[in-house]
């Protein structure tokens, strides 16, 4: 194992812990905040993710911003791949995909110009950690190859961390959005 791996391991150790913590003692509406920011982009196709575990549930945004535009979820193809993004509407049949994720029973893939990312943590620059696939940083490669694509990271704000171990390959996000606030990050070099 390679200093750097072990490095990410003690730090999405930290940050579940920080994150499950949160996810506890979450507050109502913890996706008002998201709803906002999606109103401002109504009808762009948008990726959003169905939440597992402790992770902040963009639900009740996804339902929202439904009634407007195209939203859709990932599915995993394959370990190295990048993924792909099945539509999704509220009562839609829904199947376990690969992670316990739940996704669309029947596949309909369309390509987002939006990403709601999940991740385990963040800091204050547009850096994220992930849970260690880098399924989002090689779909955001492929996609900001194609045209701009905005990654908005969400999370509970309990899972900012100022020192995360970040590679050249991490994709950053454009901004971040909290329980508590939105964090957006100037244009990238």
């Amino acid at each position: 194992m390679t200093d750097l791996t072990e490095i990410k391991a003690a730090a999405r150790k930290a940050a579940f812990a920080r994150r499950a913590a949160a996810h506890a003692a979450r507050p109502l509406a913890e996706a008002a905040l998201l709803s906002s920011v999606l109103a401002g982009y109504r009808g762009v196709p948008l990726s959003a993710y169905m939440a597992i575990r402790s992770e902040i549930d963009p639900l009740p945004a996804m339902q929202e911003a439904a009634a407007h535009g195209p939203v859709c979820v990932p599915v995993i193809q394959r370990l190295g791949l990048p993924l792909k993004f099945s539509r999704w509407h509220p009562d839609c049949a829904l199947r376990e995909g690969p992670f316990g994720a739940m996704i669309p029973a029947e596949d309909d893939f369309i390509t987002p110009e939006i990403l709601i990312v999940p991740l385990v943590a963040f800091d204050r620059q547009g850096g994220r950690l992930g849970y260690g696939g880098g399924f989002y940083d090689r779909t955001l490669e492929l996609l900001r190859a194609q045209r701009p694509t905005l990654a908005i990271g969400f999370a509970y704000s309990a899972q900012e961390d100022t020192m995360l171990p970040l590679e050249p390959t991490d994709q950053p996000l454009d901004m971040v959005v909290t329980e508590n606030e939105v964090i957006e990050f100037g244009p990238r070099a």
